[in-house]
């Protein structure tokens, strides 16, 4: 019976020559818009009973790791974790007569993204991914299965609060600096300034940075950074809530002003914004992740290992 139960597995998997998810050529999805595509499902032979659906999942999911106690004479560490599940939706195709002949069957699927559902995103901690999944399947066998993975970009999060950052805004920073090798003292003045701080993923941001070197040193460098601080929010193996942020870096840009000792210079630059992004947004809004943003520009001191940093907030809405 076991061989004979083997060789009709194999009987039935070896019917389905070929299948494949037709997708359009749409780089990136916008949440609450539609995809329309194609299961193209190609038979040896014919195929009775058949069961063949198309999915559209969408699901988060993060951990990490946690040092229970830094006083305890031995390491251990517990996982957190946590998962959300944004879109599940399947279409089942009906299938007339109950069997499909040899050759190559095509399946129209439409789906709808739901309108508040998070950006596609990856870091070392957690993920928020999208998918498509075709699936043939008989006598409850998965005969052939094809997965694709989709960039969409959210549009969760209340324009309405963020109305009042449309004003220009500028954000300065000034650091001393004492020169023991020659007994001299200075300062460095770093000023970002923009005409908004609210953007939209794929936007460039246009900023000025005015440096006042007030040293007898040149200031060589000033890099700039865009920062994704993500605040996560977990549960330990005992069920205790759990929350971890951590900073990445999203796009960067390095400046050579070589701003002369005791002259001050303005430089205008740009960074353009990838998409898809996540959004500005709440724990509430995401369940599992909130987001924020911060421009960061940094440069080192002169002859010395002191480093001025200016972080300007910023706001991503879509």
């Amino acid at each position: 019976q076991t061989l004979a139960a083997a060789s009709t597995l194999s009987s039935l998997m070896s019917i389905v020559r070929a299948i494949n998810l037709v997708l359009p050529e749409i780089e990136v999805h916008l949440a609450g818009a539609s995809i329309d595509g194609q299961l193209v499902l190609n038979l040896r032979s014919t195929l009775v009973d058949p069961e063949v659906k198309v999915e559209l999942v969408g699901r988060g999911y993060l951990r990490w790791l946690e040092e229970e106690n830094p006083e305890w004479d031995y390491e251990k560490s517990t996982p957190c974790t946590n998962q959300a599940v944004y879109v599940s939706k399947t279409q089942n195709f009906h299938i007339k007569d109950g069997w499909l002949d040899s050759g190559v069957h095509t399946f129209d699927f439409h789906f709808t993204f739901p309108p508040n559902i998070p950006s596609t995103f990856t870091s070392k901690i957690g993920c928020i991914s999208y998918f498509v999944q075709g699936t043939c399947c008989s006598s409850q066998v998965v005969l052939a299965k094809e997965e694709r993975c989709l960039l969409l970009q959210g549009t969760a999060g209340d324009r309405g609060r963020h109305v009042k950052d449309t004003a220009p805004l500028v954000v300065e920073v000034r650091k001393d600096v004492v020169y023991f090798c020659c007994f001299r003292r200075g300062s460095v003045t770093l000023r970002i300034s923009l005409e908004k701080n609210i953007f939209c993923p794929s936007d460039t941001i246009v900023f000025m940075t005015d440096i006042a070197n007030r040293t007898c040193k040149y200031v060589r460098k000033v890099i700039f950074a865009l920062h994704c601080i993500v605040l996560y929010r977990g549960f330990s193996s005992r069920g205790e809530p759990r929350s971890l942020e951590d900073r990445s870096e999203v796009t960067r840009l390095e400046s050579r002003p070589d701003t002369a000792p005791f002259e001050a210079m303005r430089v205008t630059s740009a960074l353009v914004l990838p998409k898809p992004m996540p959004v500005t947004s709440t724990l509430m809004e995401n369940k599992i992740m909130a987001f924020r943003y911060e421009l960061v520009g940094t440069s080192d001191l002169p002859c010395t290992t002191s480093t001025i940093v200016v972080r300007v907030p910023i706001i991503i809405a879509a």
